[in-house]
């Protein structure tokens, strides 16, 4: 039997254990190497079945956090997703996409900024703060798949605070594409020491202005920081041609 037929197999385990034990919304399931245990199956097989059924909408995985029933706003988020899927491949294979989404994200964390300045409670200023450091912490550990997780978990916890429940599911519907955003990005930009010092400036100065509770220093930190992202670039970008241009003219002593 296949792997791929093998998980469709655990997924329909799962979806019958969830109604077995009438499980809820925000209700865990078991441990890992525990539910492995109880369905016979291995750990490879019940993370592609989690995985199939967390793309659908029906369970949500947390990193080290465990596997749960999914909230109703997830499954709506699912409906945001699913437009996507087709083209997260063209996404990834065409670095010039990057200003689409870059485009998208000025649009929408502009606004969150704003309201999660007005509308932050003393647990969302709390998350906010641990995500920039560990974001921090991210750096410099030869790991650009958990830089860009930190990264874009940083935004996303700028949006929990907004408590717009559109704009939130809007951005979270978006999570994939800001982590192909963002893991692009990442090759130029935090390579170097020149960028990555006003990049985690910016970063500062948003949690700053939300923890402030200052909505307009906010917005404009949100602005700034993704104009910058755009600038810098396109600035290598163009940089990199030239340089590739230049690679491809007959030598003068040739």
């Amino acid at each position: 039997m296949s792997t791929q037929r093998v998980s469709d197999k655990v997924a329909a385990q799962l979806r019958a254990l969830v109604q077995e034990r009438q499980l809820q919304p925000g209700d865990r399931l078991p441990a890992e190497r525990t539910l492995a245990v109880q369905l016979g199956v291995s750990r490879t097989a019940l993370r592609e079945a989690i995985a199939q059924l967390a793309s659908h909408g029906l369970l949500t995985a947390r990193v080290g956090g465990g596997t749960y029933v999914s909230e109703p706003a997830a499954r709506a988020r699912q409906a945001l997703d699913e437009p996507l899927v087709p083209y997260l491949p063209l996404f990834q294979g065409d670095p010039e996409y990057r200003f689409d989404v870059l485009e998208i994200r000025h649009a929408l964390e502009g606004a969150t900024a704003w309201h999660a300045a007005l509308r932050a409670t003393d647990e969302d200023r709390a998350r906010i703060a641990q995500a920039f450091q560990t974001m921090m912490d991210a750096h410099g550990k030869d790991d650009p798949t958990g830089e860009a997780e930190a990264d874009a978990a940083f935004h996303l916890s700028i949006a929990e605070a907004s408590h717009n429940l559109v704009l939130l599911q809007v951005m979270r519907g978006l999570f994939e594409l800001l982590q192909t955003n963002i893991s692009q990005s990442r090759e130029k930009l935090y390579t170097s020491a020149r960028t990555f010092s006003p990049l985690s400036d910016q970063h500062r100065e948003m949690m700053d202005a939300v923890l402030a509770g200052d909505p307009e220093r906010a917005r404009a930190a949100a602005h700034a920081h993704l104009e910058f992202v755009h600038t810098t670039l396109r600035t290598l970008d163009d940089n990199e041609a030239r340089r590739a241009r230049a690679s491809r003219l007959p030598s003068p002593h040739g």
